[in-house]
Order: C-alpha cells, then sequence, then structure tokens
C-alpha cells in the first residue's frame, strides 16, 4: 500500500502528479509519461483553460470534432458539428442530410421548455392539515423567498412557472416532494434551479418550525433529504420529422414501396421488442450526442432522460415512429431535450463557441430542433442500411482505416488496401489477412 495513497494530490503540479501516477500504476513507464505530456497543448493559456474545466487534470484526451453538411432544417441550411469517435456516425447522417434535401429537408416544432426540480422530504404528521398549509400559506413563502435569485431569469421572460406537493406516501411511507417547474430561457439552468431549489428547503424547515398550526412531535418528523432538479423532463420536448411520397423513396436496391413497407417494420419491432429498442435508441443518440457534446451541453444528462422517456409506457420502446398513409411515408422522431446556448462551457470552450457560431448562434429551442434532426437522420441512416444493404458494408469501410492504423500501415500500404476493399465487405479478418499477404510479397 506504499506509495499508493496520497494526500494533497490536487495541490501537485502536473508533472509530478504524472511522475506518482507512472511510479505508482505502471512499470515505471516512459512511455506512458511521454503520452501523457505529448497531449498537452503548445499554448499555455488555452491548456489552463482547458486544466480548469475539471479537478486533477494531467492531460487532455482528443476526440474527432467533424462536420456533417447538406441538412436542410425548417427551410434553413446546416453544417452540424459533431465530435464522435464511432466510425460512421458523421458520414450517415451527411448521408441523411443529402437524402432529403430534395425532398423538402426536416421539419420540426418545439413542443414545451419546462424543466424540473424537486424537494424530497419525509413527514409524518397529519396529511391534510399539511396540504392545507402548503396551498394557502408556504406555496407563497417559497415564491418570494427566491424572488432575488429569480430577478435575472424572470427578466428574460423566464422563471419559476409552477409549485406543486406531490403526495407519495404510497410509494414510501411518509414520504412527499415538492415540484417545482422552470422555464430557463436559454441556459440548461442546472445550477439556477438548484439554488432555486435550496432556498425553497431551507425555508419549508423555517417556517415549518415557526408555524403555530403544527405541534411538536410534527415539526420533528419532518425531514428534508435533498433538493436537486431532475434530468427527466418529459415537457421540455422537441418533434423532428420527414415526409415524402413513398414514390420518393429511391433507395435503388429495391422498390420504393418495399423499402418503406420494411423500413416500418423495422420502426415497429423497437416498438414492441425491448432487445432491438435498446440499439434502435443507441443509435439515436449516436447522432444526439455528437452534436450535444460540440456545443458543451451534458450528453450523459441528455442520455438519462431520453432512456427514461423511451420507457414512460412501462416498456422500454423505440424513440422513433414511422406511418405510410394515402401513399405518404412519415418518419418522425419526438424527445426531451434540455439544452443551453448560454453558462457552462459555452462562452469558456473555444471549438464550444466555433460550433454554435457555425449552427449561427441559436437560441436553446434552435438547437433543441437541431439536435433532434441530427438523431433523427442518424435513425433513418441506420435502418435504410440495416434493411438494405446491411450494417456492416458501410460501418465496416470507414473502420477500415482504423484497423490499418492498429497495424502500422504506411500510407502506400492504406491506399493499396483501401483500393482493394474498394468495392469488398470489410472483415477484420479479411483485412489483417490480406495486409500480411502484402507485407509478405513487399
Amino acid at each position: 500500500m506504499e506509495g499508493l495513497i496520497v494526500n494533497g494530490f490536487s495541490r501537485l503540479s502536473k508533472e509530478d502528479r504524472i511522475n506518482w501516477l507512472v511510479k505508482n500504476f505502471t512499470n515505471n513507464s516512459l512511455k506512458t509519461k511521454e503520452i501523457l505530456s505529448q497531449y498537452w497543448l503548445d499554448n499555455k493559456e488555452l491548456q489552463k483553460l482547458h486544466d480548469e474545466f475539471s479537478e486533477n487534470t494531467i492531460s487532455n484526451f482528443f476526440l474527432p470534432w467533424g462536420i456533417a453538411p447538406n441538412f436542410l432544417i425548417d427551410g434553413e441550411m446546416y453544417a452540424l458539428p459533431m465530435v464522435t469517435e464511432e466510425s460512421s456516425v458523421v458520414a450517415a447522417s451527411a448521408n441523411a442530410a443529402k437524402f432529403w434535401l430534395n425532398k423538402g429537408g426536416f421539419s420540426t416544432q418545439v413542443l414545451g421548455t419546462t424543466k424540473l426540480g424537486h424537494i424530497h422530504f419525509f413527514y409524518k404528521g397529519n396529511k391534510e392539515k399539511f396540504t392545507n398549509w402548503f396551498q394557502n400559506f408556504l406555496k407563497i413563502k417559497l415564491e418570494d423567498a427566491t424572488a432575488e435569485i429569480t430577478q435575472n431569469m424572470r427578466s428574460r421572460g423566464g422563471g419559476i412557472t409552477s409549485i406543486i406537493l406531490q403526495d407519495n406516501t404510497a410509494k414510501l411511507e411518509g414520504y412527499y416532494f415538492i415540484e417545482v417547474s422552470f422555464d430557463t430561457r436559454d441556459s440548461m439552468g442546472a445550477n439556477f434551479i438548484n439554488s432555486c431549489l435550496e432556498e425553497m428547503a431551507k425555508i419549508l424547515k423555517e417556517e415549518m418550525n415557526q408555524s403555530e398550526s403544527f405541534q411538536s412531535n410534527e415539526k420533528e418528523s419532518l425531514q428534508v433529504t435533498m433538493s436537486i432538479l431532475s434530468n427527466y423532463v418529459p415537457d421540455c420536448r422537441v418533434r423532428a420529422e420527414v415526409c415524402c411520397e413513398v414514390d420518393e423513396l429511391d433507395v435503388k436496391v429495391m422498390s420504393p414501396y418495399e423499402f418503406a413497407i420494411k423500413f416500418k417494420q423495422a420502426i415497429d419491432i423497437a416498438t414492441v421488442e425491448t432487445f432491438r429498442a435498446t440499439t434502435h435508441n443507441k443509435g439515436i443518440m449516436n447522432g444526439i450526442d455528437a452534436v450535444v457534446i460540440a456545443t458543451g451541453n451534458d450528453f450523459r444528462a441528455v442520455e438519462a432522460c431520453a432512456h427514461a422517456y423511451a420507457s414512460r409506457s412501462g416498456q422500454y420502446r423505440g424513440l422513433t415512429n414511422c406511418s405510410i398513409e394515402d401513399n405518404i411515408f412519415r418518419f418522425w422522431l419526438e424527445i426531451p431535450l434540455a439544452l443551453g446556448v448560454v453558462g457552462g462551457l459555452t462562452k469558456l470552450h473555444p471549438l464550444v463557441r466555433a460550433s454554435l457560431e457555425i449552427l449561427k448562434n441559436p437560441t436553446s429551442e434552435k438547437l433543441m430542433k437541431i439536435v433532434a434532426v441530427s438523431g433523427l437522420a442518424q435513425n433513418f441512416a441506420a435502418i435504410r442500411s440495416l434493411i438494405t444493404t446491411g450494417i456492416q458494408k458501410g460501418h465496416m469501410k470507414m473502420h477500415l482505416l482504423n484497423i490499418l492504423n492498429q497495424l502500422g500501415a504506411t500510407n502506400s500500404e492504406k491506399e493499396l488496401l483501401s483500393n482493394l476493399f474498394k468495392d469488398q465487405i470489410v472483415s477484420h479478418h479479411r483485412v489483417v489477412k490480406e495486409f500480411n499477404k502484402l507485407r509478405r510479397n513487399s
């Protein structure tokens, strides 16, 4: 154990952190030390900025930042910045965008912007008395107590929109929560929401202790457990859609009608079968997460919310829908997205600023629309591949360079093997076989 426990790690210089890490958790590897330091930025001020995004930083972890062009969204052209390491995601999005470009593009609609936070507490006194006290007295006090915190948000047209007491004693003895609804305008609003909730929790305890309506045992029974925003925001929701006549579904390998039928079948399968729905939704999130990360938003919160929403019926289901009516093919995604374009990394990270500029400096509602479109495009591309050529043909073509890099192929070898596999299905086994053959013959 000696050397494995460290005090004051955060106060060490970056070099000393690396030295300690390499000494105690590697074979004193100079290679590891070199790798960690070679990813530092030459611009010291920019590196300092990156270091301060998180804690105990020792290096940077780079991900590809790409562009998917040709998105026509509500009549406007967009190029979508996407941050992802997965092969074929950006290409698939761009292909889907181009497919729908001459068919009217993508249409969107924001269905709501309400975000939620909760004060979770236990109370074992008289239920009716507490409910009346909340409605007739406490609710007003909570609004007043947060007036200073919400002032700036209210000046921008947002703020607290409702405060509701929820009785959950049927689920857990004595358990209640106060649900507070917020409109945070162009910010994601996590810090704002949590500040309001913590102030309200403090007022709840203070007013209960001072009230003459409750007996001492009732006051003592009140225990505030926690105050926190919810990442499940079913009423902060957006819809993205594409549609065209069935005859316009030009996919070459089958008739438009057959394509439409098979496409709808694939969506229906994801609606009823959880095993498929999980992979189906993962593909949607490939597109969504890539734009969410590029714009400095919290992809983990977006993921958690999306999967909770997919389970809202009691069964986990696919998030997209499809219909064929009167020779019209319609494909859409409805999903909750809590996003912001101010606060957090949006003004700090240079690439986040660049991403937002490329997206025409959108409002949070406009960004919701763009992100939803990215998810819908990714899902369309995936389903189209699955029901036509199969997913591996396109995916492994994009993965070919990764395999060749792992094998240590030279530039000339990459060129020769890329040409060889131009019209062939790529598999790891076949690439290795052809690579070894090329090396033997060289």
